[in-house]
């Protein structure tokens, strides 16, 4: 009897354990862009910060939002960057997140390329297969130019690809079109044209920003790490306007590519300060108009069932993070 207690013990002390292991450990979803994220990381800021608070760190490459948003449903997931498309979806699938940050507006770092140089005009791409990832900015900016050019998705051939998927296809002469982010687009362009990039569409009203989510159990538990986090990605976008040419040289460190190509992938999208993000253009009333918006888009689309309540997009977008951090300046 007193052994079997003995070893009931041990299960129960292990199982404790597990369990503290598994509160002490911070699941971060990233993605191969080169963003204020990289450079937290290259740098280690955001160890350092949460070393004293007792978390340990994991990044988990994700090649889109949509499996990202499959680990917050799961409960794997504390934090997490993706396209502003797919916190779209996440908040239309009530998952338990919340928006906290924009990581940058996306300009040239997405564009539509062809592979067909006598295509000089998106109305010729009817009937063409065209890729894209499904449910992200891309996918929107995609159905944007069409529509803008007056086709819709029922004109052409559209191919829900990952982005090594992407390239593949592309070289083995598959594609007659593909709308991508980078690095994934400095592949393709290699042999294609660039008809449409995301700069232009936003002349035209359309915004798309990557942006981070974090779990809500997480924010209510660890607001300091939360807070941490933010000074980090702050602290990039401080080094970017200072030094551009250290953050080309930590970029092409960490995503192991070429200097020409980190400079290229960074002058592609637009990094902003913590002050100016919750401004109206952005985590603002304009951006609250942006969301509601690509919810009717998305609905109209037939990739959710129903358009977004605005309640339940300001609740969603939380500012009250990064003005703590402002009042902590």
């Amino acid at each position: 009897m007193k052994k079997i207690l003995i070893i009931c013990l041990l299960f129960v002390l292990t199982a404790c354990s597990s369990s503290n292991s598994k509160k002490n450990k911070v699941t971060i979803g990233i993605i191969r862009v080169p963003n204020d994220t990289v450079l937290a990381i290259q740098n280690k800021w955001i160890e350092e910060a949460f070393e004293p608070l007792g978390l340990e760190v994991e990044f988990r490459f994700f090649d889109s939002g949509v499996s990202m948003n499959q680990a917050f449903a799961s409960g794997s997931l504390d934090i997490a960057e993706m396209g502003f498309t797919n916190a779209v979806v996440a908040l239309h699938k009530k998952l338990p997140v919340e928006l906290f940050w924009i990581h940058d507006v996306i300009g040239e770092s997405e564009a539509l390329v062809v592979n067909d140089e006598s295509i000089t005009d998106i109305s010729q791409l009817k009937g063409k297969k065209i890729a894209t990832i499904f449910n992200s900015t891309s996918h929107l900016s995609l159905l944007k130019a069409l529509e803008l050019n007056g086709l819709s998705s029922n004109d052409v051939t559209l191919l829900n690809m990952q982005t090594a998927e992407i390239v593949a296809a592309w070289n083995r002469g598959d594609l007659d079109a593909a709308y991508t982010w980078e690095p994934t687009l400095s592949s393709i362009k290699e042999s294609g044209k660039v008809l449409i990039d995301s700069s232009e569409l936003a002349k035209d009203g359309l915004m798309t920003t990557n942006v981070g989510l974090v779990h809500k159990d997480f924010a209510e538990n660890h607001e300091d790490a939360l807070k941490e986090f933010i000074k980090a990605l702050d602290k990039a976008y401080q080094l970017r306007e200072r030094s551009f040419d250290t953050v080309v040289s930590d970029t092409e460190d960490y995503l192991g590519i070429t200097k020409e190509q980190a400079e290229i992938q960074l002058k592609g999208s637009k990094w902003i300060s913590k002050e100016e993000m919750i401004s109206d253009t952005f985590m603002g009333k304009d951006y609250l108009d942006v969301f509601y918006e690509t919810s009717v888009f998305w609905e109209s689309n037939g990739f959710i069932d129903s358009e977004l309540d605005m309640k339940d997009i300001e609740a969603f977008i939380n500012t009250d993070y990064i003005e703590a951090v402002i009042n902590d300046d």
